[in-house]
């Protein structure tokens, strides 16, 4: 700790944004923690947003109190006077708001730019992580890593605790955490110009959120900004070509290194695995010729491939901070997957049933098939304008059957009888509340002794559930309520 005075860096803070005048763009979970922020250091806020319904009534009240104005049902005029406008991550850069603020040449940041600029001179370093899939599991992973190393830290960010309330001070002015783990997500990105990560580590690049961000060519070098000005490692996934053409092209600190992951054999400067061992090539003092045990494979939970991988970057993130081997295993056992990620919800007749309802788009549901073998995939829902045919070439010979439901089955249908006609597919009209009932029943019609029922929809879940979580909490209701016959 320094030897600043109590309050100092908090004093410093509002003198910088007394009277500020400033727009957040859109209620939520980090539109309201931005606002209250902003006017407890003196800033004049307003806050617009789109809607004008009872739960944005509710909050708009409640931010009054606070001191903050809110317009609801006008999320496209910039107020008069604005210096500085702070969006939420959902709201598209093409919204006549920022237009205007462009046009008015008036800074936009997201979020976690905020939180980057309000941070105290002595703050805790950053340790990001970005990609399609895998993010909030890494992130939970590295915290883990970090807590058993004796550190003081919390997994933040897109992972849905505020970082501006781990990055201000507390009172006393003493800073909160001595590092954190941060899930950025590509929205997150585009609205942060000046971020500067310790590490960095991209797990993946693959097709997603492209009606936001216009092509694939803008989602991926969003991605790549979270290499931007990185201090010590860059962490890349030796299996995506992507992600290493990104670190290529980062403007990094110099010393910055490229630090691979890999679920082979790691060359130097990578992490990767043994014979059943996760181990650093990376990090140790001749790793021309050395390796050195981090973990088993057995220590990952659940040990499924892209796990190992999230568990090898997570070790990559936590190694480039300076902590030990013995660490990484402390870490990695204590750590407990989120629900609906690969979870195992019970064995039946010999067969077992795992939830992975967060699979929401192709990239992530070909990791979930490539785990298991041989498999009941139950799939379908929302596609987002995904194509099926490259996920179900590569897969279909682990597919004993195929179970599917919701609105846009049939593009997955079409993709079946394309690369795997010889896989029977059961198709679900119901959409009704037992529709996840009769898609396991279904399931296990079909399934045999040693198979694996997968829930992994590769769909997003709005067209029947209110959303993934709720999704993967029906289906191991199904799964329990057949169990119990058959206990």
């Amino acid at each position: 700790m320094s030897g600043r005075q109590p309050a100092g860096p908090r004093a410093d803070l509002q003198e910088r944004w007394h009277g500020k005048r400033v727009t957040v763009a859109g209620l939520g979970v980090s539109g309201i923690p931005a606002a209250r922020a902003l006017r407890d250091l003196g800033a004049v806020v307003t806050v617009v947003n789109d809607g004008d319904d009872e739960r944005a009534r509710a909050q708009a009240a409640e931010l009054a109190d606070a001191g903050v104005t809110v317009r609801l049902g006008d999320g496209a005029t910039l107020p008069e006077g604005t210096e500085l406008v702070v969006t939420t991550p959902g709201w598209q850069p093409d919204k006549p708001l920022f237009l205007a603020a462009a046009e008015a040449g008036v800074p936009i940041w997201g979020d976690v730019e905020l939180a980057w600029q309000l941070r105290g001179p002595d703050a805790a370093p950053w340790l990001a992580v970005t990609g399609t899939n895998g993010k909030t599991t890494t992130v939970r992973m590295l915290a883990a890593i970090l807590r058993a190393a004796g550190l003081r830290t919390e997994a933040v960010g897109n992972i849905g605790v505020s970082l501006l309330d781990a990055v201000l001070p507390h009172e006393n002015g003493e800073e909160k955490y001595d590092v954190l783990a941060v899930e950025l997500s590509s929205y997150q990105l585009h609205w942060a110009p000046s971020l500067r990560a310790h590490s960095a580590a991209v797990l993946n690049i693959a097709p997603d959120h492209l009606d936001w961000h216009g092509s694939m060519e803008a989602y991926t070098a969003d991605k790549g900004r979270i290499y931007e000005g990185n201090t010590v490692a860059c962490v890349y996934n030796v299996a995506d070509k992507v992600t290493e053409d990104l670190v290529r092209q980062a403007d990094v600190e110099e010393g910055c290194r490229a630090i691979g992951f890999t679920l082979g054999t790691p060359g130097p400067s990578q992490l990767g695995v043994v014979e059943g061992l996760l181990v650093d090539r990376a990090f140790v003092e001749n790793r021309s010729a050395q390796a050195q045990e981090l973990a088993e494979i057995s220590d990952v939970d659940p040990p499924a491939p892209h796990n190992i991988a999230n568990a090898l970057a997570a070790a990559a993130l936590a190694r480039a901070y300076g902590v030990a081997p013995a660490a990484v295993r402390d870490g990695l056992r204590a750590f407990r997957p989120d629900p609906h990620r690969i979870e195992h919800i019970a064995d039946i007749e010999g067969v077992s049933y795992v939830d992975d309802s967060k699979a929401t788009n192709t990239h992530a549901t070909e990791a979930s098939l490539a785990a298991y073998d041989p498999i009941v995939w139950i799939a379908g829902g929302l596609a987002k304008g995904a194509s099926f045919d490259e996920l179900v070439e590569r897969s279909a010979k682990r597919l004993r059957g195929v179970v599917l439901i919701g609105r846009d089955r049939a593009l997955i249908a079409e993709a079946l009888a394309r690369h795997a006609p010889e896989v029977p597919v059961v198709d679900l009209e119901q959409t009704d509340t037992g529709a996840m009932s009769a898609a396991v029943r279904a399931a296990a019609r079909l399934a045999e002794t040693g198979d694996t029922v997968l829930l992994a929809p590769a769909c997003a879940s709005m067209d029947m559930f209110v959303n993934y979580n709720k999704r993967g909490e029906a289906f191991a209701e199904s799964v329990r309520a057949l169990a119990a016959e058959h206990a």
